[in-house]
């Protein structure tokens, strides 16, 4: 009889790159006792790398016990399971060869990989900051234990929950083996344990990261910038910006794709993002900021000032356009629905990275809220900051994260 291991594998790095270290654990799927555990701190490091030396030592730990087990990878980082998974392609030199080491431990065919979120993977991680907690202190931490060396606590709830946890250890690896696309069938998984008891299974959503582009010359003063104007590029501030965020980003580990508006800074702020994460940009016309016509680069004041009038049409009501044929709330809503539409076909399941506006990401989260036009006016988003919503298959939006900055400061 084949045994079957679940390896649950992480790491991290503080600074990415910074000092790094990684935890493995691997379990016996058919008991859900855990038969080794593994960790290194492994010096300066990004958290990719970290992820990937964190795999290889679990996929290693699980050989050592038996090299004809059936393997289930379970890890936090959407980029590793999706690279060893084959729908993502390897581009960073850093990355290749590790692959190519956790491809030989064991056959293809004895592994499968499935997505978790963190909170599901608190072994490996608590591993692997004690890993990295010995590195602060100047140790050079490594430990690797085994069966014996572990002497496992017997569980401490219910009779039952031995036998439940076993279960849903083998449910989830026969499933992953049934499944191509691993990473849906653990997010329907984790979607089932977490919502309502009788909700129905509509599969992994459509998670758009709302980044807004990181600072120009004119957002500091509050300058008016859109499609219609300069198109400015990122300033210093700005480039600092979309460096941190690709840094938060690449901590992560979840976004799959990257879209961007086809404006400079924010396909500047993109290309960053995407040099960090090994991922390509697309433009999307749809994502553009709206046309401020005449405003184009005057301050709120300063409108207020000389178009008194069309300002106050504008305030009060979302079919009003600005002064010099620019682009009405109403107008700009169509197109961001229409291009939200689009997108949640296109990457259905997925998360994908919208680099976009203040108007546009104010839109998604108006629209994905049944708020009123004039909630537009009552959002505050700053520079370079994160949102996100995610697009279910009943057509029902659940908005997850509004103007995120702690990765700024």
């Amino acid at each position: 009889m084949v045994r079957e291991f679940i390896v649950e594998a992480d790491g991290g790095s503080r600074g990415n790159p910074g000092p790094a270290g990684y935890g493995s654990v691997v379990i016996d799927a058919a008991t859900g006792e855990t038969l080794a555990e593994a960790a290194e701190y492994i010096g300066v490091a990004t958290n990719n790398v970290a992820e990937y030396r964190g795999l290889v030592a679990g996929l290693r730990a699980a050989h050592a016990l038996d090299p004809q087990a059936s393997v289930h990878v379970r890890m936090d980082s959407k980029l590793v399971v999706e690279q060893m998974s084959g729908r993502w392609k390897i581009k960073h030199p850093d990355m290749k060869p590790l692959a190519a080491e956790a491809a030989t431990v064991l056959p293809a065919s004895q592994v499968t990989y499935e997505w978790i979120p963190r909170e599901r993977n608190k072994h490996a991680d608590r591993l692997a900051n004690e890993a990295m907690d010995a590195g602060k202190q100047g140790k050079q931490w490594e430990a690797s234990r085994s069966t014996a060396e572990l002497d496992t606590p017997k569980p401490s709830g219910p009779p039952g929950d031995a036998a439940a946890g076993a279960a849903k250890a083998r449910a989830a690896l026969a499933g992953a083996r049934g499944n191509a696309d691993v990473r849906a069938a653990g997010n329907v998984a984790s979607t089932a344990s977490q919502g309502w008891s009788a909700a129905p299974d509509l599969g992994a959503p459509a998670t758009f990261v709302l980044l807004r582009h990181g600072e120009t010359a004119l957002t500091p003063e509050k300058r008016f910038s859109g499609s219609g104007g300069a198109d400015p590029e990122l300033s210093a501030a700005g480039r600092a910006q979309a460096e941190r965020v690709a840094a938060a980003l690449a901590a992560r580990g979840t976004v799959q794709a990257i879209v961007s508006s086809p404006l400079k800074r924010c396909q500047e702020t993109a290309r960053t993002v995407a040099a960090r994460l090994g991922l390509d940009v697309h433009i999307e016309e749809g994502l553009r900021e709206t046309d401020f016509g005449a405003w184009e680069g005057l301050t709120f004041g300063e409108v207020r000032e000389r178009f008194p009038d069309d300002m106050n049409a504008w305030l009060a009501s979302s079919k009003a356009e600005p002064t010099g044929g620019g682009e009405s709330f109403a107008a700009v809503a169509r197109r961001v629905a229409a291009t939200r539409d689009r997108l949640v076909g296109q990457y259905a399941g997925r998360t994908v990275l919208l680099v976009t506006h203040v108007t546009p990401i104010k839109t998604l989260v108006r629209l994905a809220l049944g708020a009123p036009p004039e909630s537009l006016f009552r959002m505050e988003l700053s520079a370079a900051s994160l949102s996100a919503v995610a697009y279910y298959g009943d057509g029902n939006a659940s908005v997850r994260l509004l103007n995120e900055t702690a990765h700024l400061r």
